[in-house]
């Protein structure tokens, strides 16, 4: 990763962007249905271009560290996180279709978009 911005404003704006990103994707621990990983993903990003110490921390952490590393090395999504993000998909467009009885049109784009996303998720390698 690039060294560590030396302009003040814009080494404030990455850290700013890292941090929203990683208090998203900590809430997104545990609420369902809001990812997790992408917004780690930015974060690591952000921290990267201002935090050298926050980036390796979040690179080293038990729990999240693995993963970024797998994405940032490989592109490479684990089996898990692929079949958590189907079952979350699924669920969010079946109580998308239970609670707003969306017309076929939108329901159709809903769906097709979650397809796409899926299997651009299941061809990452694992």
């Amino acid at each position: 990763m690039p060294a560590p911005l030396v302009s003040s404003p814009v080494r404030l704006l990455y850290f700013a962007l890292g941090a929203a990103a990683l208090m998203l994707g900590l809430v997104g621990v545990v609420v369902p249905l809001l990812p997790t990983t992408p917004f780690l993903i930015l974060a690591a990003f952000g921290f990267a271009r201002s935090s050298p110490r926050l980036e390796q921390w979040l690179l080293t952490h038990p729990r999240f560290g693995p993963g970024l590393v797998a994405w940032r090395t490989r592109r490479a999504i684990p089996p898990a996180a692929k079949r958590a993000s189907a079952l979350g998909m699924a669920l969010g467009f079946a109580l998308f279709w239970l609670w707003r009885a969306p017309a076929a049109p939108l329901l159709l784009l809903v769906g097709g978009l979650m397809l796409l996303v899926s299997a651009w998720v299941w061809t990452r390698p694992d």
